[in-house]
C-alpha cells in the first residue's frame, strides 16, 4: 500500500475554529494510506515580491512543508463570501516567485464548515479558482459543505453524528483514491 503525506491548512487562525475541529476529525477518519499533518502559517508576514530574492525563514519553512507533502487538504471557513485573507496570503507565499510554485501538480481537496446552511460553498469556489491557477489538480467530487451545529465534532475531533462521520470517512477515502490517480498520471518528481 502506497502511503501519502497530506499537509492540511486550516483557513481560520482562531484556536477554537470549527474548521480546526473538522480538520482533526478528518485526520481521525482518514484511511491508513493517508498521513495528515497541519502546516501552520500564522507567522507569515504579508507577501510582497520584495521578498522574492530572499524569503524570510518562516516563509522558506512553510514553502518547504508544502513541497514535502504529497497532497494538500484545505479546511476553510467563509469570510465575507470568500476565503480568509491569511489563507490567501499563505497560498501566495507558496506559489511565488514565478517558476517556483509549490502547488504545481500537487493533488488538492477543499472542504469547509460553517454555521450557515450553505457551509462555505462560495469560499470553496473562490479557493478552487485560485488553486486552479496554481496548477494544483483538484478533487471536484464529492463536494463537502458542512453545516456545523454545536456538538457536531468534539474538541478532540470525534464526530458525534453517524451520518456526518460516514460522509467525512467517504470524503477522505475519495481523496486517497484521487491522490493515487493523480500520481498514476503525473508521477512524483516530474
Amino acid at each position: 500500500m502506497t502511503r501519502f503525506k497530506v499537509g492540511y491548512l486550516v483557513g481560520s487562525l482562531a484556536a477554537a475554529s470549527i474548521n480546526r475541529k473538522l480538520a482533526l476529525a478528518l485526520a481521525r477518519l482518514a484511511p491508513d494510506e493517508l498521513e495528515l499533518s497541519e502546516i501552520p502559517y500564522r507567522d507569515l508576514p504579508l507577501y510582497s515580491y520584495d521578498f522574492d530574492p530572499d524569503y524570510p525563514p518562516v516563509a522558506r519553512a512553510f514553502k518547504a512543508a508544502i513541497t514535502a507533502s504529497d497532497a494538500i487538504l484545505f479546511v476553510t471557513p467563509e469570510y465575507n463570501r470568500s476565503i480568509p485573507g491569511p489563507l490567501k496570503n499563505a497560498i501566495d507565499w507558496a506559489s511565488r516567485p514565478y517558476g517556483t510554485n509549490a502547488f504545481a501538480r500537487k493533488p488538492a481537496a477543499v472542504i469547509g464548515a460553517s454555521p450557515g446552511s450553505i457551509g462555505t460553498a462560495v469560499a470553496q469556489q473562490h479557493l478552487k479558482s485560485v488553486l486552479g491557477f496554481c496548477n494544483a489538480p483538484l478533487m471536484n467530487s464529492p463536494e463537502a459543505y458542512i453545516q456545523f451545529t454545536p456538538g457536531l465534532i468534539t474538541d478532540e475531533g470525534e464526530v458525534t453524528v453517524a451520518s456526518t462521520g460516514e460522509f467525512l470517512t467517504n470524503f477522505m477515502a475519495e481523496f486517497a483514491g484521487f491522490i493515487g490517480r493523480v500520481y498514476t498520471v503525473l508521477p512524483r518528481g516530474q
